[in-house]
């Protein structure tokens, strides 16, 4: 059901655009001054960017969120987190929730002034999605790394962003990247794309709801049956998060 798109909402997203623009521009700026020091201080610094905008969003657009399953979040350890992508929004919220984290990513987004010079002091796994062979190589590479340094990984199996209530082929990779590192899964549905659309800019109020599953084993199994264990599992999930 499409959302009825006032003036106040319209001027709202706009001051929200700004502050999250400029905000974007000088986190990522700045924090090239600790381009020497530790990734734990990197990593603070720039999470400090992560937890003004979900205070920003909240006081421009009305936009709060919310955790089921944060007993899932402790203690949690070091896993392949595999989510549902709808928005920018979740990003900024799982980065809050995972941490260590090491994002994979379009690496288009590292060559954007200030935001992506931020982006490669926290280690993301930048790939080429035009070259799907490279990309994988990239994952199991690079993740294996990540993970050996007691780094979790966010990967969106579906590869882009998906309108809620829409689904798309997942990935194997981030499946394959549990297997070959032994570690398990962590899998995550959520409602973000109804409050940030990928369609335009407004954003609408209302809170968004974060959907945490148990740890998925990795062991035992095909990359197969474990992407399609966590597929099925936020599926349903996301069905359920839109009664709610």
């Amino acid at each position: 059901m499409n959302k009825p798109v006032t003036l106040a909402l319209k001027l709202r997203s706009i001051i929200f655009l700004i502050g999250y623009g400029i905000t974007a521009l000088w986190f990522g700026s700045s924090a090239m001054l600790l381009y020497f020091t530790p990734f734990s201080v990197r990593s603070k610094y720039l999470l400090l960017w992560n937890h003004f905008i979900c205070w920003w969003i909240k006081v421009c657009c009305g936009i709060n969120y919310r955790i089921i399953g944060a007993e899932n979040l402790t203690n949690h350890g070091t896993v392949v987190v595999l989510s549902k992508h709808q928005s920018s929004l979740e990003t900024l919220y799982l980065q809050l929730m995972f941490q260590p984290l090491s994002t994979i990513l379009k690496r288009e987004l590292l060559r954007i002034p200030g935001f992506g010079w931020g982006l490669r002091l926290i280690k993301p796994i930048a790939i080429d999605r035009g070259n799907p062979r490279q990309a994988l190589r990239q994952v199991m590479e690079q993740g294996k790394e990540r993970l050996a340094e007691n780094m979790s990984v966010l990967i969106f199996p579906e590869g882009t962003r998906i309108k809620p209530g829409q689904t798309a082929k997942h990935a194997k990779s981030g499946s394959a990247l549990a297997i070959a590192a032994g570690v398990d899964v962590i899998p995550v549905a959520h409602n973000a794309g109804e409050f940030w659309p990928t369609d335009g800019y407004v954003k609408f109020p209302g809170t968004v709801t974060i959907s945490i599953g148990e740890r998925i084993s990795s062991k035992g199994k095909t990359a197969e049956q474990l992407k399609e264990e966590a597929r099925v599992w936020m599926e349903l999930e996301c069905d359920k998060i839109s009664i709610l």
